[in-house]
């Protein structure tokens, strides 16, 4: 081989060489490129679902205030045509919080009874005495008790008990609002020493 033709022999030589390697290099990028999609796809699919996760507990949050306010607005005391046959007091509606409860039943802790004492023949016993109990931190519930002289907070000791404040009405549709004492009696109508009768219409508690 003469000088001229070396340089092109050369050059044929680093031709080869460069194939020889060249597919390794394009089929290791291909495979990393590869997988570096994958990976892309996986990590979006995650994400996607986190995020419609986290979308979908905060639209709930956001109604179940409303679906609760329905439920508010909407409930009927359960069997209040029995228990005004039965006992007398007509209990029309409320939030599910405050329910009528056995008096006779004691308290085991700082809170016991909501009691509505009365001069009418009402209750479980014909006594004038009507008790209901507040599950929860708060409640409502609207009721007729007629001639009501005194309710009684369901705190059993000093410091305890749900606030309760009282609605009531005369018999001229004259309405008054009484905060009951929440571990004491409070009076109310006839029993402040007015000779006017008043009817419970209704009953709301908060801590």
């Amino acid at each position: 081989m003469n000088s001229i033709d070396r340089p092109a022999a050369e050059e044929t030589r680093h031709l080869a060489h460069t194939r020889r390697f060249q597919p390794q290099l394009n089929v290791t990028e291909s495979d990393k490129m590869k997988r570096f999609k994958r990976l892309l796809a996986v990590a979006s699919a995650v994400v996607g679902i986190a995020l419609t996760g986290a979308l979908a507990a905060q639209a709930n949050q956001q109604a179940t205030p409303d679906a609760q306010l329905s439920t508010v607005e909407d409930y009927a005391y359960p069997g209040a045509d029995q228990i005004f046959a039965t006992y007398g007091v007509r209990l029309i509606s409320g939030d599910g919080h405050i329910m009528a409860a056995d008096c006779a039943i004691p308290s085991s802790g700082p809170l016991g009874l909501i009691e509505v004492h009365t001069t009418e023949h009402i209750g479980p016993d014909q006594k004038g005495l009507i008790c209901f109990k507040v599950i929860g931190s708060s409640g409502s519930l609207s009721l007729q008790v007629p001639k009501a002289y005194e309710i009684r907070g369901d705190g059993r000791v000093p410091g305890a008990g749900h606030k309760v404040r009282a609605e009531l009405t005369t018999e001229a549709g004259e309405h008054t609002t009484v905060d009951v004492n929440p571990s004491g009696s409070t009076p109310v109508g006839i029993g402040t020493g007015s000779n006017t009768p008043t009817t419970l219409l209704k009953l709301i508690a908060s801590l």
